[in-house]
């Protein structure tokens, strides 16, 4: 495979005049990763006038996906709203309360109420509510990405059939696995938390909750419920060395990043339960052991980032998302970055586009603007971990 050759910034392009603004060509966009981060860039790049933009997903159209719970604060709900996206096709309950409740021997002891500063939905809820917007032709199931080279001076992807194609700016926007962050930043991967986000939906004809819930039952665990459609989303923090995550999981975390309901093993599920009658309270635990389609995540960390872009030839690579920096579930920051990474993104690329804006110095700006968050976040997640007894920050 030819490796990514990296000219210096300053050669790859020169500014194009004010007068020309308008002229240039359309630059052909791959984004790699069919996800929330990838479809929510496809979705603004088309919208700003980009019309050759391609979204790669490695799954094939036909494979189980799914996530749990995901909290969207005020500015990646606006960046939808200029979508036309209206909440009401992701947000089942406009609820901004969250109940933490401290338990104690099963019973809950004292109860905080806050306000979060947005909305929550679900992985799939919102994911479907992105995709079925993209226009036919623009998803490219079962497109696996396995490298990156250049030729004739443009990037160029790598399939897993040895296909190939061209691109003037490739965003991996695939997620805490990515390929992307491997070939573009080989040293920073992925570390084990030790703990694992246990997920799960309860379909319920009588819900009575309607806000998100918080359960702290004492060092090393948290359960969190809120209501859906049709029923019940809960995560159930608990602590796993990695030989017990390989065991009831069928692979090391690092490997398995995600586990499937076809990846819960029994001994994964009676581990659940009975954790779940150990420590929550009776009506919570028996909401876990009615569960029968679960999922869960190891809690994964990483090396804040440096660098968000990578000049490839006179082209250009970018990282978005959980691609750049996986957060730990708990910072409520994973779908949010990726948003607004994306929104900053289109806009720095319009004005490459419209006004002739020199596009290195106008990527090293978005750059500049956007990598703190980031790495903010990154830094949040062990801390919050302490917090709950799974990890020293």
């Amino acid at each position: 495979m030819t490796q990514p050759h990296h000219p210096p910034a300053s050669t790859l392009l020169r500014a194009v005049p004010a007068s020309s603004a308008g002229t240039l060509p359309r630059p052909r966009i791959a984004v790699v990763g069919g996800s929330l981060t990838g479809a929510v860039t496809a979705l603004l790049l088309l919208r700003a006038g980009f019309d050759q933009v391609t979204v790669y997903e490695a799954a094939p159209a036909a494979a189980p996906r799914g996530g749990g719970l995901i909290g969207l604060e005020h500015p990646a709900l606006d960046i939808l709203d200029r979508l036309d996206i209206g909440q009401d096709e992701f947000v089942a309950y406009p609820s901004e309360t969250v109940l933490e409740v401290t338990v104690r021997d099963r019973q809950p002891i004292h109860t905080a109420r806050r306000r979060y500063p947005g909305r929550n939905t679900t992985w799939s809820l919102l994911h479907h509510t992105l995709t079925r917007r993209l226009p036919d032709g623009v998803l490219q199931a079962g497109r696996r990405v396995t490298g990156l080279g250049e030729r004739g001076g443009r990037p160029q992807l790598v399939f897993a059939d040895d296909s190939r194609t061209p691109a003037d700016l490739v965003v991996f926007a695939d997620g805490r696995a990515s390929t992307g962050r491997r070939l573009l930043d080989p040293g920073r991967r992925l570390r084990y938390a030790g703990y694992v986000a246990h997920r799960g939906h309860t379909p319920t004809s009588h819900n009575p909750l309607r806000d998100f819930l918080r359960l702290e039952p004492g060092p090393g665990c948290q359960y969190n419920a809120a209501p859906v459609p049709d029923g019940l989303d809960w995560t159930l923090y608990l602590t796993c060395s990695p030989t017990d995550y390989t065991h009831r999981f069928g692979a090391p975390p690092q490997r398995r990043t995600f586990a499937l309901p076809h990846h819960v093993s029994p001994a994964a599920r009676a581990h659940v339960d009975t954790q779940a009658a150990l420590l929550l309270p009776a009506p919570h635990a028996a909401t876990v052991h009615a569960t029968t389609t679960r999922m869960a995540a190891p809690v994964m960390d990483i090396d804040p980032p440096t660098r968000m872009a990578w000049p490839v030839g006179a082209g250009w690579a970018v990282l978005l998302g959980d691609a750049l920096a996986p957060v730990r579930p708990h910072t409520a920051r994973g779908a949010n970055n990726g948003i607004e990474q994306a929104a900053a993104l289109t806009t720095t690329l319009t004005q490459h586009h419209r006004w002739g804006a020199d596009l290195p110095t106008a990527l090293h700006g978005w750059q500049r603007r956007q990598l703190p968050d980031a790495v903010a976040a990154v830094r949040q997640g062990p801390r919050l971990g302490a917090h709950l007894g799974n990890s020293r920050p």
